[in-house]
């Protein structure tokens, strides 16, 4: 076994990586993704979503709520990313990863409006959702989104439970960093930011104008700036705690 670990790791260590640009996300059955040196690279939103608390959820309920709980969660996360074309993957623990594929402000704007409405569902006082899951307990989370490219490649050997994907970029590691600190509140990076487009910029206010009676429109930013540390600077991100409601 030593041996058989060592001249691997020499293969893998001192071969060159390929990499290969294409125009989706992956699934761990891609035939272009191989245990040797190979990588699948591509543009995308990603949204990371981790819930709070987990722990003391464990500890005040048995296992077969907190089982409950978590389906629950997870069905509603992953039926809206679905609806926005969203491509979820990497169930580990309470957090996810969705990526919204594409090298353009669509797949930034989806992100976004995903992510608002997960808030809406999860934490709203309208959502029925909320309210079935605070039988037991209030449900707690951050929510990250930053956009880029992104490398995925296969790990572990072969055998259908022995094999994963690797997620590899600034745009995974940036999200998680963001959302890690929030708590019910959405929070994106300055690049997703500077691509949102109105409709998830700005709330719209129509009131009448006190001296005409004409109905006005008054364009309020749902995003508020703040900075957290990455790679040892200092970053601004934007976070918001409006949400996005859900016919």
């Amino acid at each position: 076994m030593k041996d058989g670990i060592e001249s691997k790791i020499k293969e893998i260590i001192d071969e060159n990586f390929d990499v290969t640009d294409i125009n989706y996300v992956p699934d761990i059955d891609n035939s272009r993704l191989t245990f040797g040196n190979k990588g699948l690279r591509f543009y995308a939103a990603t949204l990371y979503i981790d819930m709070r608390g987990s722990t003391s959820v464990l500890n005040n309920h048995n296992r077969k709520t907190v089982a409950k709980l978590h389906k629950a969660y997870f069905h509603t996360i992953v039926t809206i990313a679905k609806s926005l074309d969203g491509q979820v993957r990497s169930f580990n623990g309470d957090g996810m990863l969705v990526f919204f594929e594409g090298n353009s402000t669509v797949s930034i704007n989806k992100a976004v409006k995903a992510a608002m409405k997960m808030k809406y569902m999860l934490a709203s006082s309208d959502s029925k959702v909320k309210k079935k899951m605070e039988k037991y307990t209030s449900i707690n989370f951050g929510i990250g989104i930053d956009f880029g490219k992104i490398i995925c490649t296969k790990v572990g050997i072969s055998g259908s439970n022995n094999r994963d994907l690797v997620w590899v970029g600034h745009p995974v590691n940036k999200s998680v960093k963001i959302g890690d600190n929030l708590h019910n509140v959405i929070g994106i990076s300055s690049m997703v930011y500077n691509n949102l487009s109105n409709e998830t910029k700005y709330h719209i206010k129509k009131e009448k104008h006190w001296f005409t009676g004409e109905l006005c429109e008054d364009k309020v930013n749902m995003w508020e700036e703040d900075t957290f540390n990455y790679n040892g600077n200092e970053e601004s991100y934007y976070e918001t705690t409006y949400h996005w409601s859900v016919d």
